[in-house]
């Protein structure tokens, strides 16, 4: 592995690790467009080494630092993780049969679509709050 590619990588799971920390987010939505575009991974593989990086304990100093706070609901956690495991089966084997570029296309949308809106209500808060 090139000194390069190390320092991408390096510079994707710091970035990652801190939008995650700050809005909650950073796997599918900053890993996975950046092992693509920056490291020309497949969409398969760049998902499947996403879901790697999320299976291990990331995230766990961020959690207890929300949890010191009374930030998290363990309830709401624990039935989404459960049922996570098994969407993501489904997800998976679902995405494999399908061609990168279909999965690629179909991630854009979703990603399209979810910014969208993130940026109307942050713009409605954010004006609502002057």
């Amino acid at each position: 592995m090139s000194t390069t590619t190390i320092l991408i990588l390096v510079l994707i799971g710091l970035f990652a690790g801190i939008l995650s920390g700050f809005v909650g987010v950073g796997g599918g939505v900053l890993i996975v467009p950046a092992l693509v575009f920056f490291l020309g991974l497949s969409q398969h593989e760049a998902q499947g080494t996403s879901l790697f990086v999320l299976a291990m304990p990331v995230v766990i100093l961020a959690v207890l630092n929300y949890a010191k706070s009374n930030n998290v609901n363990w309830t709401y956690g624990a039935v989404i993780a459960t049922t996570f495991v098994i969407g993501g089966y489904i997800g998976s084997k679902l995405s494999l049969k399908l061609s990168p570029g279909l999965v690629k296309f179909v991630f854009g949308l979703i990603m399209a679509y979810v910014s969208i809106r993130l940026v109307i209500s942050g713009f409605n808060s954010f004006s609502n709050e002057s």
